[in-house]
């Protein structure tokens, strides 16, 4: 998972070089103010402008693992299934198992 990169205010002063790098690279970042989060920054990208705000931001915080596929679907205002038939055109896997988790699901189905 990636982690948001999160920003004070004055944090941008001095490192707003790195702010911007992790943009281009699509990194989410939150800067705060106070202490308190303020302002959720999203990568401007093709993808945004294409698909939108809510749905740009449901996607890259479900490929970040950052929320679950339905509190994605949500944020998107997409159904279950909308929303992974939506991801899956991206190349996002939607199960994403370790083999041991894989194992343990199997043992359940058998």
């Amino acid at each position: 998972m990636k982690n948001i990169d999160v920003y004070s205010v004055r944090d941008l002063r001095v490192h707003s070089s790195t702010f911007l790098g992790g943009a281009k690279k699509g990194q989410i970042s939150i800067i705060t103010k106070h202490g308190k989060p303020a302002i959720l920054a999203l990568p401007f990208d093709r993808q945004l402008l294409e698909v939108g705000i809510n749905l740009d931001l449901a996607v890259k915080l479900y490929e970040n693992k950052i929320i679950s596929l339905s509190k994605a679907a949500k944020i998107a205002s997409l159904s279950m299934e909308e929303f992974i038939d939506l991801i899956q055109d991206t190349g996002i896997c939607v199960v994403d198992y370790s083999p041991e988790e894989l194992n343990e699901e199997m043992k359940v189905l058998i």
